[in-house]
């Protein structure tokens, strides 16, 4: 789910000298698209085989899935934040501007119903998806500071999710800002602090966790995706393509426009694809804890379900490409 990080954040060290069961592991916890895909559309056809994850499990969830990234990170990590200021604010400010903007128009355009276009844009205000950190190495990109921008997103998220959100559909639902803002502190802020803080007051303890942390995040988020999918199948047939064509709208739009402005204002292929990552991935859990704790319709939390297969996906196939494209240019020369 996201990138293990070592003390001097040397992400490609640890991979390259993992024993053979760590091997195994980052190679499960690289197939997260397929087990969200696998997943989801099982969920589909047998709804009860992931419906019971529902309720306080899902929350939960999200709060261990944030406790593992506090704790993959580490309060030295955040210290990169004043080194790298002006590489990490063009991929944070397009999060909290460019993703809000298409998922608003996206759900008007393409004339969603209220509350899938609501959800659509409390995901597209979510901070960037912990995923981005896997895609980032995968892609060949700056892991360094992809890791740095889902930090600083997710923790501006419990003061601009529930801000934006309700600007941009407190017209057409009753929206409590005050109820997003606690949720997101409850299952976001808190638990990264807390991981962080173990890390540095018991790094012992801590650091044989790591190498498995990713993989229960992968299967936490697996989980509650397939069972927000399993209770909503209904209304996602009959919604049908106009909701897929919006989900994945958003993601598409968003690597794109993010690796346009990344190479404007950076100027560098590396940071162009770190940013585009960063601003394609949402943290869709997130989307659908605070779907499900302050909507009372549940369809709301249905544009997240799907949000996490789309980026995984998209996120996926732009890494192979990137990937191949750099062996390509270093075998010219």
């Amino acid at each position: 789910m996201f990138a293990p990080i070592t003390r001097n954040g040397d992400f490609v060290t640890r991979c390259n000298t993992m024993r053979p069961a760590l091997r195994i592991i980052t190679l499960l916890t690289s197939a997260f698209p397929v087990w969200v895909l696998v997943c989801g559309s099982l969920a589909l056809l047998r709804p009860a085989l992931f419906t019971w994850f529902s309720g306080p499990l899902i929350t939960a969830g999200l709060g261990v899935i944030m406790l593992s990234m506090g704790m993959t990170l580490g309060f030295e990590d955040f210290r990169r934040v004043a080194r790298e200021r002006q590489r990490i604010l063009p991929g944070v400010l397009l999060q909290y501007t460019i993703m809000p903007a298409l998922g608003w128009s996206l759900g008007y355009l393409l004339a969603l119903p209220t509350p899938f276009a609501v959800g659509l844009v409390l995901v597209s205000c979510c901070p960037g998806g912990t995923a981005s950190n896997v895609i980032s190495y995968l892609a060949k990109a700056n892991v360094a500071l992809s890791v740095t921008m889902t930090a600083v997103s997710t923790l501006l998220a419990a003061l601009m999710t529930p801000t934006l959100t309700a600007l941009l559909v407190g017209n057409r639902i009753d929206v409590s800002a005050a109820g997003l803002f606690l949720d997101t502190v409850q299952v976001v802020i808190l638990p990264v602090a807390f991981g962080a803080l173990l890390k540095w007051r018991f790094p012992r303890v801590v650091e044989p966790i790591l190498p498995i942390a990713p993989l229960v995040a992968v299967l936490t988020i697996t989980l509650i995706v397939a069972s927000v999918v399993g209770a909503g199948r209904e209304q996602i047939l009959e919604a049908g393509v106009r909701l897929l064509v919006a989900v994945f709208g958003l993601h598409l739009l968003g690597f794109l426009f993010g690796y346009l402005a990344g190479k404007a204002a950076l100027g560098h292929e590396i940071s162009a694809r770190t940013v585009a990552i960063e601003v394609g991935m949402q943290n869709s859990g997130l989307g659908v804890v605070l779907a499900r704790g302050n909507f009372a319709n549940p369809l709301v939390a249905i544009p997240s379900a799907i949000s996490t297969v789309a980026h995984s996906l998209i996120g996926s196939l732009a890494a192979a490409w990137w990937s191949r494209s750099t062996r390509g240019a270093r075998l010219k020369t």
